[in-house]
C-alpha cells in the first residue's frame, strides 16, 4: 500500500513523505511498512496522514534461474535452516529437536572432507549426542553413488518442482485479502498443520520458520474471532522464492485461496527480485501436485530421507 506520513516542519510549514510497500504491523507502537528496496519504515501512529491500498507489483517476465539440483537443494537447506547446524566439509548436519526430517538430516552434498567411513561415523555420533536418528537427505541426481549403499530404505520421497515466478503472480483473485507479516503470529500458528505439544519442538518450530534469508508469511483473516481461512510461507535468497506451508481451513477449500496466497507471495518476491519459484511436495500428496501442476510448476529433481544404520 502508499502510506503518506508528516515528516518534518520547514519554516512551519508541515513536510509530508510517501512510502510504498507493505503495511506488516499497526499496534500500539505505531506502524511499519516495508518498502520494495532497503529497510522497514516504522513511524507513530499521530503522524499518519493518509493511506490507500495499491496493485501488487507487475512482475517482469523472465527464465527461469540457471540452477542444478545440486545448488537448489542448497538453497532450499537456507531456506529451512536447522536450529543447530554444522559443516562437516560441504556437508550440512541440522537438527531443530526433531521437528521436521530436513531440519534434522545431514545434507550430505559434495566433499565431506574426510574419508567416507570416517565421515559416516561423525554423523552418527553428532546426532546420537542429541537424541535423534541418524537422517542423511538423498538427492536424485546429486547424493554419491558410493553413499547410497550404505544407507537404508528410503523415507517421505519428495519433488522438488519450480516455475517462472511471473506467472504465478499473476493468478488468483481477491488479493487485497491476503495480509503478509515478517512473523508468524498466534492466528498463523493455529493453522500451520506440524506443531507438536511438545515445548522444545514448538520452539525449534518457530526458529526454523523463521529462518532465511529474507521470510514472509501470508494470511487469509476469517470472520471476527475466527481462525484464518488460510496460510502460506515463502522464503526469498536471490533469485528463488520458496513456497511451503500453504494451508487452507478444510471449509475454504476449493475456493481458490491457496493460489490466491501464492499469487500475493510471489508478487512481494518478485519486488525484492525473484524471477523463480520452486517447492518441495511429497510424491504420494496427489492433491497439492494437481494444484501445483495448474500453475505450471514441472519436477527439477526428487530426493527422499534414509536412515544411517549404527554400525
Amino acid at each position: 500500500m502508499s502510506v503518506r506520513r508528516l515528516s518534518e516542519f520547514v519554516d512551519d510549514r508541515p513536510v509530508f513523505r510517501d512510502v510504498i510497500g507493505v503495511l506488516t504491523s499497526w499496534d500500539d507502537n505505531g506502524l511499519t511498512v516495508e518498502p520494495r528496496s532497503g529497510g522497514p519504515v516504522t513511524f507513530p501512529e499521530k503522524l499518519l496522514v493518509a493511506g490507500k491500498v495499491v496493485p501488487l507489483f507487475p512482475a517482469r517476465r523472465a527464465e527461469l534461474p540457471a540452477a542444478t539440483p545440486v545448488e537448489l537443494q542448497r538453497t532450499a537447506g537456507r531456506g529451512w535452516p536447522g536450529v543447530e547446524q554444522e559443516a562437516l566439509g560441504e556437508w550440512t548436519l541440522r537438527a531443530a529437536a526433531g521437528f521436521t526430517q530436513r531440519a534434522n538430516s545431514v545434507q550430505a552434498l559434495g566433499d565431506p572432507g574426510t574419508p567416507l567411513p570416517a565421515a559416516l561415523a561423525a554423523v552418527r555420533a553428532w546426532y546420537a549426542a542429541r537424541g535423534l536418528p541418524a537422517l542423511v537427505e538423498v538427492i536424485t541426481p546429486g547424493t554419491a553413488d558410493d553413499l547410497r549403499p550404505l544407507l537404508g530404505p528410503p523415507r517421505s520421497p519428495t519433488q522438488v518442482r519450480t516455475a517462472p515466478l511471473a506467472a504465478l503472480a499473476r493468478t488468483g483473485t481477491g488479493h487485497g485479502r491476503v495480509r503478509l507479516a515478517r512473523t508468524a503470529g498466534e492466528d498463523w500458528m493455529s493453522l500451520y498443520g506440524k506443531l507438536s505439544e511438545d515445548p522444545a519442538a514448538r520452539e525449534a518450530a518457530r526458529r526454523v520458520l523463521h529462518g532465511g534469508p529474507s521470510v514472509w508469511f501470508a494470511t487469509v483473516p476469517g470472520a471476527p474471532g475466527q481462525p484464518p481461512l488460510a496460510i502460506g510461507r515463502c522464503v526469498i535468497d536471490g533469485p528463488w522464492a520458496c513456497f511451503g506451508a500453504i494451508e487452507v481451513q478444510p471449509y475454504a477449500r476449493r475456493a481458490g485461496l491457496a493460489t490466491t496466497v501464492m499469487a500475493v507471495l510471489a508478487a512481494r518476491a518478485a519486488e525484492e527480485g525473484a524471477s523463480g519459484a520452486y517447492l518441495q511436495v511429497e510424491a504420494e500428496n496427489d492433491g497439492a501436485g494437481a494444484l501445483y501442476d495448474g500453475l505450471g510448476f514441472t519436477t527439477s529433481h526428487t530426493y527422499h530421507y534414509a536412515l544411517l544404520p549404527q554400525e
